[in-house]
This record gives structure tokens, sequence and C-alpha cells, in this order.
């Protein structure tokens, strides 16, 4: 699990390469991807933490 978040991270960060247009795609999907499930632990964790799940 590590390693696959570190291979999104650089993919996210690279920002040189030649195919411009599907590394912006790629850069945008793990960005979304991330702060949704970013999101949802923290939702998970505000349940928790007010007893309400």
């Amino acid at each position: 699990m590590r390693r696959f978040a570190m291979k999104a991270l650089f993919t996210a960060l690279n920002l040189d390469r030649t195919e411009r247009t599907r590394i912006d795609w790629d850069r945008r999907v793990v960005i979304i991807s991330t702060a949704v499930t970013v999101g949802l632990i923290a939702l998970y964790a505000y349940g928790k933490a007010t007893s309400r799940w």
C-alpha cells in the first residue's frame, strides 16, 4: 500500500513529461481520488469521535 501511495504521489507531481494531456488527466484522477479518500477517512474519524456511528 505504501509503495502504491508513493507511486501515485510521484505521478501527481511529475510535471515535465512530453505527454502533457495524458499526464494532466492522470494527475487530476490521482488528486481527486486522494481527496475523496482523505475526506472519507476524516468523516469516519469524526463519526467515531462524536459517537454517531
